[in-house]
C-alpha cells in the first residue's frame, strides 16, 4: 500500500499492517477526539500550588494559559502543566497555579473551558507527572459494507496485537501537519546553513496552506524583502514576523533571528530532524525483517522505571549470551528495544541494528559532530534513545454515523505512554491522507 507523500517526507514510508484501511475522516466535531491525561499524582489540601483539572475544547494550551493569566492578573510563568493537548479535541488534564486561592478560579469564565479544583500541593504540575493519555477517537464517514469493515478492523487489530503495538513513529504533528517544514529547517541548521534555515522557515510554502499565506510566502522567498513582507504576512504567523523584524535591522544575522524565538521553538528544529532520521531507521529495520517486539544481538535496550515506562537513561547492549534473558524481560514489558535520536554522543554497535543506524545517518550526509551547533550553541544535541515499539491494546466499536447518512463510524479506544502520537495508531486503521487525520 502506498504511503501518502507528505508522510514520506517525515521519514515514514510504510505501514506495519498489510490490510487495506477503512478510510473515513477524523475530527468532524471536537468531541470526536477525546483525550484524558493519565497522571500518577495524588493531591492534598496544603501547599503553595493550587491544582486544577482543566477540561477544554477548541483551545490551544499556550493560548488558553495566556488568556487565563490575563484574567487573573498574574504571570503565565505561574502556571504548570505536564503536556500540551490537541486544539481541535475535548481534552482533560491537570494544571497548577502558584500562589492562587481556590475562589479566584471563579473569575475565569471562558467558553468551552471547565476548571475543577482538585486540591493543593508543594509541587507544581510538570512533565514528569505525565504517565500517558487515554484516547477515545471517532472515525466518521466510513463508506464500506458492514462485512468488509468488520474484516478490515479485525485483521488490522489482530496484526497490532500480534506484534504488541505499532512502530513508535514521530507523527506528522512533530513536523507540521499542513506545513512539514520543521525537520527541513533542522537539517539546514545541522548542516551549518543557518541562512537557508531561516529563509526556509519564514518563506517556504506548502500546498495545504491557505492560498493567501502561500502567496505571501512565495513572494518573500523570491524577493526577500523583509519590510514589505511584514506588511503582508498574516498576524498569526507571529514567529516568522518576529524573525523578519529582527532581520530588518540585522540583515545578515540569521542565527540572531532564531534568537527571537523561544528556547522550546529553537530546540524543536533539531529535534524534528532527529525524529526524521529515527523514523527512517525504524522503517529500514522493518524492511530488513528485524523485529520490533524482541531484541537481536547488538540491539540497545532500556528498562522500565517505577511508573512502568521506558527509562532511556538505563541502557544495555544485547550480547549473544543475554538475548534470551533480555527477550524474557521484553515479553514482560520490563525492557524495550530502542533506536537513536542521533546526536554528538550517540553510540552505535557493530551489528545489524547498528549498521542500519549508521547507514541511514550516512545517507543523510550528516555526521555526528554536526549536531554541535556553534552558531546557536544552546540547540546542540548529544542525542538520546527512544523505544521503537508503541505498546498498547486497541478496542473498537462500529455504529451508524448520525452525522453522515448511510455511512458508518468507528470508535477506537486505547491508552498510550507519554511522548507518543495517537496518529501512529490511527494511520494504521485509516490509511488516509494526514489532512483527513488532523
Amino acid at each position: 500500500m502506498q504511503v501518502p507523500d507528505i508522510e514520506k517526507q517525515t521519514g515514514i514510508d510504510l505501514y506495519v499492517t498489510e490490510t487495506e484501511g477503512i478510510g473515513g475522516k477524523l475530527k468532524q466535531t471536537s468531541e470526536d477526539f477525546v483525550v484524558e491525561e493519565i497522571t500518577g499524582r495524588d493531591e492534598g489540601n496544603e501547599g503553595k500550588y493550587l491544582i486544577l483539572e482543566l477540561t477544554k475544547k477548541n483551545w490551544e494550551t499556550h493560548h488558553l494559559i495566556r488568556d487565563m493569566s490575563r484574567i487573573l492578573g498574574i504571570s503565565s510563568k505561574r502556571f504548570g502543566f505536564a503536556g500540551t493537548k490537541d486544539k481541535r479535541a475535548l481534552t482533560t488534564q491537570r494544571i497548577s497555579i502558584y500562589n492562587l486561592e481556590a475562589e479566584d478560579v471563579e473569575r475565569i469564565k471562558l467558553r468551552d473551558v471547565n476548571l475543577k479544583v482538585l486540591g493543593r500541593s508543594n509541587k507544581d504540575v510538570g512533565l514528569g507527572d505525565l504517565v500517558g493519555n487515554k484516547f477515545k477517537i471517532i472515525i466518521r464517514d466510513v463508506d464500506l459494507p458492514q462485512e468488509e469493515l468488520d474484516n478490515r478492523l479485525l485483521n488490522i487489530t489482530s496484526t497490532i496485537n500480534k506484534i504488541d503495538g505499532v512502530p513508535n513513529f514521530f507523527g506528522i504533528q512533530r513536523f507540521g501537519s499542513r506545513r512539514p517544514i520543521t525537520h527541513l529547517v533542522g537539517e539546514s541548521i545541522v548542516k551549518g546553513d543557518i541562512e537557508k534555515a531561516a529563509i526556509d522557515y519564514i518563506g517556504l510554502s506548502f500546498p495545504d496552506e491557505h492560498e493567501k499565506t502561500r502567496l505571501v510566502r512565495d513572494r518573500f522567498y523570491k524577493e526577500r524583502n523583509y519590510i514589505e513582507s511584514l506588511k503582508e504576512y498574516p498576524v498569526q504567523l507571529r514567529y516568522e514576523r518576529a524573525m523578519m523584524h529582527y532581520l530588518v535591522n540585522n540583515p545578515d544575522d540569521f542565527a540572531g533571528a532564531f534568537g527571537e524565538l523561544s528556547s522550546n521553538m529553537r530546540n524543536m528544529f533539531v529535534h524534528a530532524y532527529q525524529s526524521y532520521i529515527y523514523n527512517r531507521i525504524i522503517c529500514r529495520r522493518i524492511r530488513e525483517k528485524l523485529p520490533l517486539n524482541e531484541a537481536v544481538e547488538g540491539d540497545i535496550v532500556c528498562f522500565k522505571n517505577k511508573q512502568g515506562l521506558p527509562d532511556t537513561s538505563r541502557l544495555e547492549t544485547v550480547t549473544s549470551s543475554k538475548v534470551k534473558g533480555i527477550n524474557n524481560l521484553i515479553r514482560r514489558s520490563r525492557a524495550f528495544v530502542t533506536a537513536p535520536l542521533v546526536g554528538t554522543s550517540t553510540e552505535f554497535t557493530d551489528s545489524s541494528p547498528g549498521n542500519i543506524e549508521k547507514e541511514i545517518l550516512q545517507e543523510t550526509g550528516v555526521e555526528q559532530k554536526d549536531f554541535h551547533i556553534p552558531e546557536i550553541p544552546r540547540i546542540t544535541s548529544k542525542g538520546r534513545r527512544r523505544e521503537i515499539l508503541l505498546n498498547f491494546k486497541p478496542a473498537y466499536t462500529i455504529a451508524d454515523d448520525e452525522l453522515n447518512a448511510g455511512k458508518k463510524k468507528v470508535t477506537l479506544e486505547f491508552c498510550l505512554p507519554k511522548g507518543s502520537y495517537a496518529t501512529t495508531v490511527i494511520r494504521e486503521y485509516m490509511k488516509a491522507e494526514p489532512a483527513d487525520m488532523s
